[in-house]
């Protein structure tokens, strides 16, 4: 049941509790900074749409359509019926005014899609049907409607099909580069995306223990008796604190070939939002309009996504992170905390404490020899 108190379709398993509805509200008022500006900045480019859609010949999305409308089963008021619910739910809080197609695809990999050129359309799996409770679909189906509102199904599209070409390619070197290289920086902007849409999925479930289960249900299965939401908030402390440079090296190496981040940094990333003063003024009702989308500036967008990222990495515990800090700020000392970074590389014994044999401060120049 929605904040007018219109249960939809009466059916017994929606949770009849009232939500906040959000009218005319603008997907910048979630998006995350770097994917905000990212957006903004497409969609101030004039001819960019008419050249994407342009693209639709050469896209598999026509296919892709059929393929599902075929071997996948569409939800209605006949089929998943508790589902339709709540996507007709989650279009009326965000006010998306045509609700899109969505099916479910039997596939045990707990998995949701959003995708198309021309409209989106939402894909959900059996397994994550089957994995998650009522209140933790309806994220799910929050998230998937938050991409639909931002207009990610077209870039989203887009990254599929050069996934797919750099395979094709991959015999012919220059071009293989060319193609890897777009769909990195695709990947990242994809995964901020993916931050994006969870902040959706909490303005349609509003219930931030439910975003929080969803999450850890896709990490660990549906074993929530084994389970803790604060320990699983805790992997991620750990995750961004732990360790030393090389493992920060590897962070970076297992996230460049992901379209989503990690969970438990999903987890935290949507728990910091939901503490922040941005979701409480949205909660509150005081959020950017689409009618205002026209007038959003592409720098000012640019000048928030670079202050994020500088906040990003002057507030972050990890052990690269920090020295990236330490060098923006001149910090002295710094070529042995870089040293000490990656002592374990090597496997000489750390020096001892103390002066040096010569009786000269350890941070002291050399002196030239005569």
């Amino acid at each position: 049941m929605s904040d007018d108190g219109h249960e939809q379709n009466g059916h017994e398993r929606v949770p009849s509790r009232r939500r906040r509805r959000f009218p005319g509200i603008s997907s910048r008022a979630y998006e995350h900074p770097a994917d905000r500006s990212a957006l903004v900045a497409l969609r101030r480019l004039s001819g960019f749409d008419t050249v994407f859609k342009a693209l639709s010949g050469l896209l598999p999305e026509r296919s892709l359509r059929l393929l599902f409308l075929s071997d996948s089963v569409r939800v209605s008021d006949q089929q998943f019926t508790h589902l339709n619910d709540m996507l007709r739910d989650a279009c009326y809080i965000l006010d998306l005014e045509k609700v899109p197609p969505m099916y479910v695809n039997q596939d045990p990999q707990p998995n949701a899609m959003c995708i198309g050129l021309d409209e989106p359309i939402i894909v959900v799996t059996t397994g994550l049907v089957e994995l998650l409770d009522e209140e933790e679909m309806r994220a799910v189906v929050g998230h998937e409607v938050g991409h639909a509102l931002s207009g990610h199904s077209v870039y989203r599209t887009i990254l599929l099909f050069l996934t797919n070409l750099a395979l094709r390619v991959a015999w012919i070197p220059l071009g293989n580069l060319a193609v890897l290289a777009l769909v990195t920086a695709l990947r990242e902007w994809f995964r901020k995306s993916e931050l994006s849409a969870d902040r959706a999925g909490l303005l349609v479930g509003q219930d931030l223990r439910a975003s929080m289960r969803g999450l850890m249900k896709i990490a660990g299965g549906n074993h929530l008796h084994e389970m803790n939401v604060d320990a699983f908030l805790q992997q991620a402390e750990e995750y961004e604190a732990g360790g030393d440079l090389r493992d920060s090296v590897l962070k970076i190496l297992n996230v460049l070939p992901r379209s989503h981040p990690f969970t438990t940094v999903r987890a935290a990333e949507l728990k910091k939002w939901a503490e922040s003063r941005d979701y409480q003024r949205i909660m509150d009702g005081h959020y950017p309009r689409r009618t205002e989308d026209k007038d959003a500036s592409v720098g000012d967008s640019f000048k928030e996504s670079a202050a994020s990222y500088a906040s990003d990495v002057k507030s972050s515990k990890d052990p690269l992170m920090k020295l990236v800090t330490d060098i923006a700020g001149g910090a002295g000392g710094l070529g042995g905390r870089v040293k000490r970074g990656f002592d374990g590389f090597t496997s000489a014994p750390p020096p001892k404490d103390g002066p040096p044999k010569d009786g000269r401060p350890q941070d002291a120049p050399p002196q030239d020899e005569e």
